[in-house]
C-alpha cells in the first residue's frame, strides 16, 4: 500500500493519486489531508501516532512551507517502512517510531538503536514550482513501490534498503534536517514524584482538544491539577464532567490533553500550538 498525508485539503490529493496510479496499482490509503497547514512539527506528531498502526508500507507525506525553494526531497527507510517527504524534519519523528514499532513505547525515546536511513532524491526540473506533491513526491513514492516487488510488507529491512540503494535517482543523505519533538521539564520532590511540569502544546485536533507533550503517566492517579494556575479536574472520559466543563485527560496517543466536554479546549484554556503550559498537582503549592 501507499499512504498519503498532506495539508492540501481538496482536490490536490486526487492529482497525486492520479500520478501514482499511472505507475502502480498499489492500494492507496488517505491518512489525512487536513493536517495543520504549513506546520511540519504538528504533522510529524500525528504521523508518529498513526503510522505505526500500519503494516510496512510506502508513506508519502507532504507538508511543505518551503515548496519551490532548494529544499531537498527525502526518502527515509525505517525498518521495512519507507517515508517520502520534504527534507524539513517531517519524516524523522514517525521514522524513529516506525523503526521501533512493536517495542514498548512508540514515541521518540532515547538511547535506542534506530534502524533508519535517509536518501536524497535527484529531482529533475518539476513541472510546477508550487505542487511538488504531484510532480516530485507522488512519482518517487510510486517508483519505490514498483521497485519493491511484493511491497514493503513482504520485504525485510535489508531488502528494502538494497532496493533503495539500487535506485539511480536516490543518493545517501549526508545531513537531513532533523526534528525532535520537545520534551517537558519535570520538577520532582525528594521522593521523585512530579510537583510541576512545564510542557508545550504540540497540536490541536479538529475538536479543539489541546495535545501537550506531557506524558500521561505524570498525571495518572491525580484527581485535580492546575493548568497555568487554574484548578481543573483530571478525568478518564469526557462524560465524567458536565457539558461545557473543562477537564484534563490522557488522549489515545498517551499525552496529556486540555479539553472541554462538548466544547473547545483551545478556546477555554486559551492555548495554541507552540505555547507553554504549566501543570501542577492540586496538592502542591504554587
Amino acid at each position: 500500500m501507499i499512504t498519503l498525508a498532506s495539508d492540501f485539503g481538496s482536490p490536490y490529493p486526487a492529482a497525486m493519486k492520479g500520478v501514482i496510479r499511472r505507475h502502480t496499482d498499489a492500494e492507496l490509503i488517505d491518512i489525512a489531508h487536513d493536517l495543520p497547514r504549513g506546520d511540519p512539527r504538528a504533522a510529524a506528531f500525528w504521523l508518529r501516532f498513526v503510522l505505526p498502526e500500519f503494516p510496512p508500507a510506502v508513506h508519502c507525506a507532504v507538508i511543505d512551507p518551503g515548496v519551490g525553494t532548494d529544499r531537498d526531497a527525502l526518502v527515509v527507510r525505517a525498518g521495512s517502512h519507507v517515508i517520502v517527504a520534504p527534507d524539513n524534519g517531517l519524516a524523522m519523528p514517525p521514522a524513529r517510531a516506525l523503526a521501533r514499532e512493536g517495542e514498548e513505547g512508540k514515541g521518540e525515546g532515547e538511547g535506542e538503536e534506530e534502524d533508519v536511513e535517509a536518501f536524497v532524491v535527484d529531482v529533475d526540473e518539476p513541472a510546477s514550482e508550487t505542487f511538488h506533491g504531484r510532480d516530485v513526491f507522488a512519482p518517487i513514492a510510486a517508483r519505490i513501490r514498483t521497485a519493491l516487488d511484493g511491497g514493503p510488507a513482504a520485504a525485510t529491512p535489508e531488502e528494502v534498503s538494497d532496493a533503495l540503494v539500487a535506485m539511480d535517482d536516490l543518493s545517501p543523505a549526508t545531513d537531513p534536517v532533523d526534528l525532535v519533538l520537545p520534551e517537558p521539564s519535570v520538577e520532582r520532590d525528594d521522593a521523585g514524584d512530579p510537583v510541576a511540569v512545564d510542557g508545550e502544546v504540540l497540536a490541536i485536533d479538529r475538536f479543539g482538544n489541546v495535545v501537550t507533550n506531557v506524558p500521561g503517566e505524570l498525571i495518572r492517579g491525580r484527581d485535580w491539577v492546575r493548568i497555568d494556575g487554574e484548578l481543573t479536574p483530571v478525568a478518564e472520559t469526557f462524560g465524567a464532567v458536565d457539558p461545557g466543563d473543562r477537564l484534563v485527560t490522557v488522549g489515545s496517543h498517551g499525552y496529556v490533553e486540555c479539553d472541554v466536554n462538548d466544547g473547545r479546549g483551545d478556546s477555554e484554556f486559551d492555548l495554541r500550538p507552540g505555547e507553554s503550559v504549566r501543570i501542577v498537582p492540586d496538592n502542591v503549592s504554587l
